[in-house]
């Protein structure tokens, strides 16, 4: 089923964006873990909308009731059910895309998929709404990581050509990030990316970006060669956040343009550790961890739901028709799908060990 996701811990997610509530399902979750909802609630904070005038206007709560699998707030080791309500939803600001649907959008693709009976309320099941749950168990999930000294940080790489330092590959800082509001490294960065969003949303139009990720505290030797490497099982993790339109590991398609020489990353052994000088392989040899942090970068698209006319195709009458997209949605996606990216992996990495 395309929302299960694990073999050794099991993710399940169920809801769409109007419906009455959204959730997930955790199996296979170690008993006795005592979770700090605190610090649950926190990290969702940093996912859910409506916080500030970059991001769309729709306010939910996002407080997550646990329905089973935790006693006195401790794991009793039966599957973990948490449900979160949906609120504020307008489901007639998307009464004209039941049969016109939005460029760039799943719209068209699951009109046909499920023979016109597909949920277009906020995107149904297709909304990046359905990245709530998955924050909740990434937040759960980094608890349990946590433990074993595994961190995970993630920060805005780039925004409509506005770009933010990156993290040092081989000695990674998640201080230089960790609780701003704007999630990157140089907040004059920051600063300029906003403006861009900004603008975007003064023209009824949308930006894309780029978020950088970073996971320390890995041991070596996770993961399997070809199909379940560590860039396989965190890709497939990463591409369920809407909106994700590639991923590089390392340098990436940099990479593609350097000689092996410069590529390659030289190993030392520092203080009986064994370590690379430098981290062009994001931490990744051969589909199995290497010891170093393992980094990669994820490229997202602009928000297709825009305030522009745009032309489309009425899929009954199969002829020529604009849209004009009314509802609320963020101008840029990015800063908000940070902690999903965060999630993704530690969900990943959770199957990993």
């Amino acid at each position: 089923m395309s929302c299960n996701f694990g073999e050794k811990v099991k993710i399940t997610i169920f809801g769409q964006s109007h419906s009455e509530a959204i959730g997930v399902v955790i199996d296979g979750l170690p008993a006795g873990k005592k979770l700090d909802m605190d610090k649950i609630s926190e990290f969702m904070s940093r996912r859910a909308p409506g916080r500030n005038n970059i991001s769309t206007s729709r306010k939910e709560a996002d407080k997550p009731e646990i329905i089973s699998g935790v006693v006195d707030g401790v794991t009793c080791g039966a599957p973990l059910c948490a449900v979160i309500k949906n609120g504020d939803t307008r489901s007639k600001d998307y009464e004209n895309l039941r049969t016109v649907p939005r460029p760039a959008h799943s719209d068209f693709a699951a009109f046909f998929k499920h023979n016109g009976f597909n949920d277009i309320r906020g995107g149904g099941n297709f909304s990046g709404r359905m990245t709530a749950p998955l924050c909740f168990a990434g937040a759960v999930c980094m608890q349990f990581l946590q433990d074993d000294g595994i961190e995970i940080g993630a920060h805005i790489e780039k925004i409509a050509g506005v770009s933010d330092k990156r993290f040092d590959p081989v000695n990674v800082d998640f201080a230089s990030v960790k609780g701003k509001a704007f999630p990157v490294i140089d907040d004059s960065r920051g600063e300029e990316m906003c403006r861009k969003i900004e603008e975007a949303k003064l023209d009824a139009d949308s930006v894309g970006g780029v978020i950088e990720c970073a996971v320390t505290g890995l041991p070596v030797g996770l993961g399997e060669p070809m199909f379940d490497g560590v860039e396989n099982v965190i890709s497939q993790a990463v591409f369920a956040i809407p909106a994700v339109k590639g991923i590089e590991f390392g340098s990436g398609f940099d990479g593609a343009e350097m000689k092996g020489s410069e590529n390659n990353d030289a190993f030392s052994c520092v203080d009986g550790k064994f370590v690379t000088d430098t981290n062009n392989h994001g931490g990744i040899l051969g589909g199995i961890t290497s010891g170093m942090p393992v980094i990669f970068r994820v490229a997202m698209k602009p928000t297709p739901s825009i305030g522009k006319v745009q032309k489309s195709v009425n899929l009954i009458t199969r002829e020529d028709e604009d849209v004009c997209v009314h509802g609320r949605h963020d101008p840029c996606v990015v800063p908000r799908a940070v902690p999903c990216v965060e999630a993704a992996a530690a969900i990943a990495i959770m199957n990993l060990r």
